[in-house]
């Protein structure tokens, strides 16, 4: 038996794909789930419960873990790690993200994501940080209005990023988690190009053979439907962000390629990976 992984967030974007990644590659992984019996996990991972919000739940989950995969933003993030320190764990990796360079506390989401790091950094465990530029897994979220019909409305329709592939941070995480290479590493990972919102729709439509319109919301338009959906001091923080402009995610860096051997996937290869999402 190998190092044991435990892969928190195994049903999310690049939790899954983590999970994925180390059970093919014939590594013990532990995927940690509220409910064991409403997932589908891969082959060769073993299902456990827990809530991170609520460390002393963690006990069965972190017994025998090597190396964590932890996601930002718990309640008790300082109490998470002191567990995973006492149960034995040997080494840990964030998921972060780009704008928690900034420093800046008065973004919310940037300060879950600083209070996270500082955690890991003061936890006396090996850590390892993953920051990554915007998923482009988010293009998910315009699968309601491709299931109404062919237009797709844009927020922030000015703003290039270079949006990358959770299967990409995946891989860049499995690494880490791995190999003790990567230990003290803060590392800003893109995918290959910056993009446009109207260029994702572009590249979507092609991949789906639909003619899909570009509808591009004025700021208004954008904070009307945020609200609609997310706590007013997160739309204040993406407004923060991509309005004002403290946040900048169009560089393309060469992390994944450095990490990984291998260039990041493109936009119209998650395209096609999940053509079947929109179907």
């Amino acid at each position: 038996m190998g190092s044991m992984y435990l892969v928190s967030g195994a049903t999310g974007n690049v939790g899954s794909e983590l999970a994925a990644a180390l059970a093919g590659a014939g590594e013990p992984v532990r995927a940690l789930v509220r409910d064991p019996d409403a997932v589908v996990l891969p082959d060769g991972a073993e299902a456990v419960t827990g809530d991170l919000n609520h460390p002393e739940t963690l006990a069965k989950a972190l017994t025998g873990v090597d190396a964590v995969f932890l996601l930002p933003g718990y309640a008790d993030m300082p109490g998470l790690l002191a567990r995973a320190r006492d149960a034995g764990v040997a080494r840990v990796v964030l998921l972060s993200g780009g704008s928690a360079g900034s420093g800046d506390l008065t973004n919310a989401v940037s300060r879950y994501m600083i209070e996270s790091e500082r955690a890991v950094r003061a936890s006396g465990l090996p850590w390892t940080i993953v920051r990554p530029r915007a998923f482009m897994s988010n293009a998910l979220r315009w699968l309601p209005q491709l299931t109404a019909g062919d237009e797709v409305r844009v927020q922030f329709p000015g703003v290039r990023a270079a949006v990358i592939d959770p299967y990409d941070i995946a891989a860049v995480a499995a690494r880490a988690l791995t190999s003790g290479d990567h230990e003290g590493r803060t590392y800003e990972v893109s995918g290959p190009e910056a993009l446009l919102p109207r260029d994702q729709v572009a590249v979507l439509g092609e991949v789906l053979g639909r003619d899909l319109r570009c509808v591009e919301l004025s700021d208004e338009e954008t904070r009307a439907e945020l609200t609609a959906s997310m706590p007013a001091a997160y739309v204040d923080a993406f407004f923060d962000f991509y309005v004002t402009g403290t946040l900048d995610e169009s560089p393309v860096e060469p992390t994944v390629q450095q990490v990984t051997g291998r260039p990041p996937r493109t936009f119209a290869q998650w395209a096609r990976a999940h053509a079947g999402d929109f179907r």
